[in-house]
């Protein structure tokens, strides 16, 4: 033990938490239902010339009971959605998803975007989902709580299969994204758009390459996101930008600009949604914003503070998207007038609404019985029985 690690009994704090390169968050917090507490500090081990740990991302593969979740949010523009994935490799420091890691009891911190879940047969209880016969017919959102294209899609092929699916059956679907590997299926959403099924919505929170690498790391930069607006325009799907989160004194000087860009890059509407920090991505946000905006950390909480009521969040439906108050008002008009001069207000939002709900068919091919236990049996699982 080091006698300059103590100072009358006092043990000195922990050094400064620093960023990892290729994540978001710079810590792994404990998750809000872990019983035993546990907190950091500088014993004396840690040298400073030592190689910084290096999160590998690590996929398991899951047999999902259920495939949709519903909703009945006046804040949300769709009551189904779809989620082919759980933990999310892209690592946007803002993620609300986040705090759900917590109840696989990870941390919602760089377990969350290291330690991701593969729903293997997502398709096959979307197509039993469809072939009930009391099942009705509304847009499913595809890849809301997780981005459904996220690097691990490449080898797993989920969201195409789910979209395959959806194809066979002219279901409508509503597609969020951040990724330009959307551009892979669009040998299924062209074809699905011409037909009013398909519609795109691209998150765009930032142009600025370097905010971008920091805020979502492993996300499509800026600049690649805007030609996949392109790209998806010329294919004759129609593409919303969806500026979110806005965050004060960081992304929210880009608002106009970055309608702008959209508006050049094909986009027909346009939304937004203020910071929101819901359970863990309290800390873990603030912890981003000392490691990489120590100059500004204050003012931007400050300025969050008041779009919520004084408190760093505040859930109530109606307010949570928006915020409230003087600021949170001066960002509303700012898009409303952008909207407005280029020409965004297309589809509403892109809420999904106009898409066609009534030329579903349901699935010609049923999942026979056992495919669950089949499944298992190829993902390495053994049945109870």
């Amino acid at each position: 033990m080091r006698n300059d690690q103590y100072e009358g009994q006092v043990m000195l704090p922990p050094r400064p938490l620093q960023p990892l390169k290729g994540r978001g968050a710079v810590a792994n917090i404990q998750g809000r239902y872990e019983v035993n507490g546990r907190e950091s500090f500088d014993d004396g081990w840690e040298r400073e010339d030592e190689a910084p740990q290096i999160w590998r991302t690590h996929v398991t593969e899951e047999m999902a009971k259920t495939i949709l979740s519903r909703n009945q949010s006046p804040d949300i523009p769709f009551g189904v959605s779809l989620n082919p994935y759980r933990g999310c490799e892209h690592g946007c420091i803002y993620c609300f998803a986040r705090p759900s890691h917590s109840y696989l009891g990870l941390s919602p911190g760089l377990d969350f975007e290291s330690r991701l879940y593969a729903k293997v047969n997502a398709p096959e209880l979307l197509r039993s989902e469809l072939c009930k016969p009391g099942y009705k017919v509304e847009p499913i959102a595809l890849g809301v709580n997780t981005d459904a294209y996220q690097p691990c899609e490449r080898d797993y092929k989920l969201t195409r299969r789910v979209l395959e699916v959806l194809q066979e059956c002219n279901h409508p679907v509503g597609l969020i994204t951040k990724s330009s590997l959307i551009e892979r299926d669009l040998d299924i959403l062209a074809p699905m758009a011409a037909k009013r099924l398909a519609a795109a919505s691209i998150t765009l929170t930032t142009l600025d390459p370097k905010i971008a690498r920091t805020l979502e790391p492993r996300a499509a930069a800026p600049e690649r996101r805007l030609r996949t607006i392109r790209t998806l325009t010329e294919a004759g799907i129609p593409v919303g930008v969806s500026i979110a989160p806005i965050i004060p004194f960081v992304t929210e000087p880009e608002i106009e600009k970055i309608m702008e860009a959209a508006r050049d890059a094909g986009a027909i509407a346009a939304s937004y949604v203020v910071l929101r920090l819901p359970w863990e991505v309290n800390p873990l946000f603030q912890q981003w914003l000392e490691a990489h905006f120590p100059d500004r950390a204050q003012r931007v909480m400050n300025r969050v503070r008041e779009m919520h009521g004084g408190k760093d969040y505040d859930a109530t439906f109606g307010s949570r998207m928006h915020g409230e108050g003087i600021w949170a008002d001066l960002i509303r008009q700012r898009v409303e007038k952008a909207i407005v001069r280029y020409d965004l207000g297309g589809g509403r939002g892109m809420r999904f609404k106009h898409l066609d709900c009534a030329s579903f068919k349901r699935p010609i091919v049923v999942p026979p019985a056992g495919t669950r236990a089949k499944a298992a049996a190829r993902a390495g699982q053994m049945e109870l029985f």
